[in-house]
């Protein structure tokens, strides 16, 4: 009886041989196609990254990639040649992703058309984990179960190219093959409407149709992320909190913020306060020599600014926001910093839409413009954040830097500091959670937030973002 690597060693020479004998060249259509794979890639990868592409065949899709970086395997060395022909700056190896053999690790690892080609799809993805890194993100692309009848026609005239007998994998099957090899599944993002190049037809209706109806595309992308374990050593917290007109917060703010991790720091960020802020907030730190506590004025406007002003004097493993006025309390921080510590999420985000609030917390018409703004950013985003507007937002200084690197793709648009960190976040296929809280009325002064100005500036930052994420 075979065993199970014979087994799956026979599978693989039988692809080998099938793409031994295939063209090398693409056609027409093949081309287009991956052009335009090659733009959604492009979006998804940064061009610092390394990228490992597992089955890359003969280039064709790693030679479109801006990556620095860039890494191919195959089964067929004839494809490889060509490869390496197509992309000079390359490094390439006659390898299977069953039984992986390279140094690493790698920024970016990607599986594109060929994750149904694998003799066993389980093994691939245990195998990655000996060339990744903690912030190693997996990207596979497959076709639908839909698009079957039209992709069988489509070989049978010849407009494309024959394969191998193959799976027919869904994204219930993907993600569950993930999981078993501990990946943890982050964004499924369906895209590709009409994948052939025509007189412009496929921008219209890949750009600015398939978000409508992406249970109808072609292509759907999966991108996924080690299940990193806790932190191996407690990490420190920086807490950042602007406070503009809480004089009396301030006090309170320093004796309910608990010490969490390797220790807590707070950042209190002043922004041109009409009461006595920034006395008070001098006032706590000298009554408070044993905490570590700094302070300092803006000199720009909005929250967004202060946000960015205290997290660049931040010296914490792990970065917090804090609205001064408390209606988030900050007894419930513990709460972020385990989901980060335990590496559940990357990306922690407030939520105070779960449990019941405050009767004079939120006003009808802002909490049904919350739910509304929650149910649209789960959309653009691709992953569950019910909240957008809770002031309260937790991710690690490592990650925060990332997405500062990355600001100017979205730009200096955001007032409020919220939407920068999540649009970033979402960016870098972060893995977000949210964090349910118990919402607060609150105890002293009134609100900064002006609801029909703030709610127009919202909504034109939901259409930035749809032009930026959506329609691409």
């Amino acid at each position: 009886m075979s065993t199970v690597s014979e087994l799956t060693q026979s599978h693989l020479e039988k692809i080998r041989a099938f793409y031994d004998a295939a063209p090398t060249t693409p056609n027409y259509f093949s081309r287009g196609y991956h052009r335009l794979l090659a733009h959604y890639y492009n979006l998804l990868i940064p061009a610092d990254a390394s990228v490992l592409e597992i089955g890359c065949g003969s280039g064709e899709l790693l030679a479109g990639l801006h990556a620095t970086r860039k890494t191919g395997i195959d089964l067929s060395a004839v494809q490889l040649k060509a490869a390496a022909a197509r992309v000079p700056g390359a490094v390439f190896h006659v390898q299977s992703g069953e039984f992986l053999e390279l140094p690493g690790p790698y920024d970016y690892i990607i599986i594109s058309d060929t994750l149904n080609f694998a003799a066993d799809v389980q093994q691939i993805f245990r195998q990655l984990h000996r060339v990744s890194h903690a912030n190693t993100r997996l990207i596979l692309n497959y076709h639908s179960g839909l698009w079957r009848p039209a992709l069988s026609l489509a070989r049978f005239l010849g407009v494309k190219a024959r394969q191998p007998q193959s799976s027919w994998l869904s994204t219930a099957d993907v993600r569950n093959l993930l999981q078993l090899a501990d990946w943890s599944p982050v964004v499924v993002q369906p895209r590709m409407l009409f994948p052939v190049p025509c007189l412009g037809i496929m921008t219209l209706f890949n750009r600015w149709l398939a978000p409508f109806v992406s249970w109808l595309c072609l292509t759907v992308f999966c991108i996924a992320r080690p299940s990193v374990p806790r932190a191996a050593r407690p990490l420190t917290v920086s807490v950042v909190i602007p406070a503009r007109n809480e004089a009396g917060n301030i006090a309170d703010a320093v004796r309910r913020t608990p010490q969490m991790g390797g220790g807590t720091e707070l950042i209190f960020v002043e922004g041109h306060s009409r009461d006595d802020t920034w006395e008070q907030i001098q006032r706590v730190v000298r009554e408070n020599p044993a905490l570590k506590i700094k302070h300092l004025q803006q000199t720009g406007r909005g929250k967004g600014d202060a946000v960015r002003l205290g997290f660049a004097v931040a010296t914490g493993d792990v970065l917090m926001i804090l609205d001064a006025d408390l209606t988030m309390p900050p007894e419930e921080l513990p709460k972020f910093y385990d989901v980060i510590a335990s590496g559940r999420a990357e990306f922690a985000n407030g939520v105070r839409l779960v449990y019941p609030m405050d009767e004079e917390a939120m006003q009808f018409l802002n909490l049904c413009a919350n739910k509304t703004f929650g149910l649209i950013f789960t959309w653009l985003l691709g992953q569950q954040v019910k909240d957008t507007l809770c002031g309260t937002k937790v991710l690690t200084r490592e990650h925060y830097e990332r997405i500062a690197a990355n600001r100017a793709y979205f730009g200096d648009f955001d007032p409020f500091g919220d939407f920068d960190l999540l649009f970033g976040a979402a960016k870098l296929n972060l893995k977000i959670a949210d964090v349910p809280i118990r919402y607060r009325q609150r105890t002293y002064g009134t609100t900064n937030i002006q609801r029909w100005s703030h709610g127009w500036l919202l909504l034109r930052m939901v259409l930035f973002a749809a032009r930026k994420l959506k329609f691409v």
